[in-house]
């Protein structure tokens, strides 16, 4: 008899089935509260966004306080100014990539009086690192005032799907403006995941509002303060 084990652990290999659509765009500037409106204006203009769970709309994010640069008060009535190099994200599953693609491509839309004409899109796989941040994810009532007990009932949540919290770290509580009234959001970090349970909660997302950019979760470079994650 013949028996040769093989000592390298089969390497985890990301799946296909759910990506983000990279557009480019062409708009000059934003309100800094843009999100709800921008998911608005999608799902008006291309329906399929809203047939699946997973599809989910992040905000139009620029880089935080750095180089002297200071991101806009939105009390302020300042303005987001986008670059040329500024992207629409979509994260959506493999079987609506060429709808989305083909409803959005060369649509203009109208984002509280903010023109934003979308161009053609890049596919970008979802990451298996370990770590992984959200800037928004929906709180309950009385979580803006208690970060342990908004930890405490997310950590059940992933738990109930199978996956151990080993550390997360929350952010400020945030309001996020709806026609409903505001939203109540805090950034989550998590760290020292499985690749899969990574992979796991970028595909499903954690909490409601995807449409609005809340409970998307993309990786992160590592256990660093929330506040510099959120600049990132």
């Amino acid at each position: 008899m013949f028996w040769e084990d093989d000592d390298k652990p089969q390497e985890f290999q990301v799946p296909d089935d759910v990506a983000d659509l990279v557009f480019n765009i062409q708009c000059r500037e934003l309100p800094v509260d843009h999100a709800h409106a921008l998911g608005t204006a999608l799902c008006d203009t291309a329906p399929v966004l809203t047939s699946d769970p997973r599809v989910a709309i992040h905000e139009i994010h620029l880089a935080g306080s750095q180089n002297g640069w200071e991101r806009p008060d939105p009390h302020l009535g300042q303005k987001l100014m986008l670059s040329r190099r500024t992207k629409l994200h979509i994260r959506a599953p493999k079987e609506l990539h060429d709808q989305i693609g083909q409803a959005l491509n060369g649509a203009t839309l109208d984002v509280e009086g903010h023109s934003l004409t979308i161009g053609d899109a890049k596919l970008k796989p979802l990451s298996k690192q370990g770590t992984i941040f959200a800037r928004h994810i929906v709180l309950e009532p009385g979580e803006e005032t208690d970060e342990n007990a908004f930890l405490l009932r997310l950590a059940k949540e992933l738990q109930a799907k199978g996956i151990q919290v080993k550390k997360a770290l929350c952010g400020i509580t945030q309001e996020m403006q709806t026609p409903e009234g505001p939203l109540k959001t805090r950034s989550l970090l998590l760290a020292n995941l499985r690749p899969e349970d990574s992979v796991r909660l970028q595909q499903e997302g954690l909490g409601s509002h995807h449409h609005c950019g809340c409970g998307i979760f993309l990786p992160h470079k590592g256990i660093d303060p929330v506040k510099t994650a959120e600049d990132e």
